[in-house]
């Protein structure tokens, strides 16, 4: 197979947000050998592997309570206040590594319910983030993943629409206008990050241009499925892996032009690690 063609994507690997919780996880490490992360500093494991083996300390909720005169870090997904309240109770340092995206729309949140308005997210129910848009509000806004999850006819006639940063842009903007068409006044807030939003037809037109598609991520990561699933639509011919030990002989065939890419949770090293295992093929 030595006429096989593998390309990596440009627009593949991490977003601004996890390069910069990284690089300040990478850089602590450096200066003390370890470092507590509360939660996954990204939804992939061979990069949080890597990051493990150089000191980086993987915690919960509940190791934070017990936990004091230590730094942690916030990962880009963002915390809710009770996570800073609890630090400064137990005399911890926080790292504050979340993505700006992130902050700015909590802030937003957190205005909206000081004013009073009924706050709707449009959001993955657990994760991360959400939990830290949730926590602006007290936990008293709406989570939703689907516009079916609501019962129409009982919402209030006027509301105030999020929408989680990794969402898709096109499903937000259904959602908006099924709203509107019941007769529901939305104040809609578009707070989806572009740079995550427009991976999506990146993928598409990526995915459209091989034979085969290796797609890479990690299998925790929401938006490694959603994107996984676009460059899917685009070619029948696309392969999730988590891992270079993952990639299978029989995908290839002799010519065919093979196209790597993954998610914004997906390091480019571990993209051309896979790369590598094709070539060996």
């Amino acid at each position: 197979m030595k006429s096989l063609q593998v390309h990596i994507d440009d627009h593949s690997g991490f977003c601004f947000g996890v390069v910069y919780a990284i690089e300040m996880a990478e850089e602590i490490l450096e200066e003390q050998g370890y470092l507590y992360c509360l939660g996954d500093i990204v939804h992939n494991d061979e990069e949080v592997n890597r990051l493990t083996r150089k000191g980086l300390k993987i915690i919960d909720k509940e190791d934070l309570r017990g936990l004091s005169n230590e730094k942690v870090l916030i990962r880009a997904h963002g915390e809710p206040p009770s996570t800073y309240e609890l630090a400064v109770k137990n005399n911890l340092t926080l790292i504050d590594a979340s993505c700006p995206v992130v902050l700015k729309l909590q802030n937003r949140i957190k205005n909206s319910f000081d004013r009073g308005e009924p706050i709707y997210i449009y959001g993955k129910h657990g994760h991360a983030e959400v939990i830290g848009l949730l926590g602006q509000t007290g936990n008293a806004a709406v989570v939703f993943q689907d516009i079916a999850e609501l019962d129409l006819p009982s919402l209030p006639k006027n509301l105030t629409l999020y929408s989680q940063t990794t969402k898709s842009t096109e499903k937000f903007y259904e959602i908006n206008n099924s709203l509107q068409q019941e007769g529901i006044a939305v104040a809609t807030n578009d707070t989806i990050c572009r740079q995550v939003s427009n991976r999506d037809k990146e993928l598409r037109d990526f995915a459209a241009k091989f034979d085969k598609v290796v797609f890479v991520a990690g299998t925790k990561s929401s938006n490694g499925k959603v994107l996984f699933k676009a460059c899917e639509e685009s070619n029948p011919n696309t392969y999730f892996v988590s891992n270079p030990e993952q990639v299978e002989t029989s995908w290839f065939e002799q010519n065919d032009t093979v196209g790597i890419c993954g998610a914004t949770s997906t390091p480019m090293w571990l993209m051309e690690q896979v790369k590598e295992r094709i070539l060996t093929i």
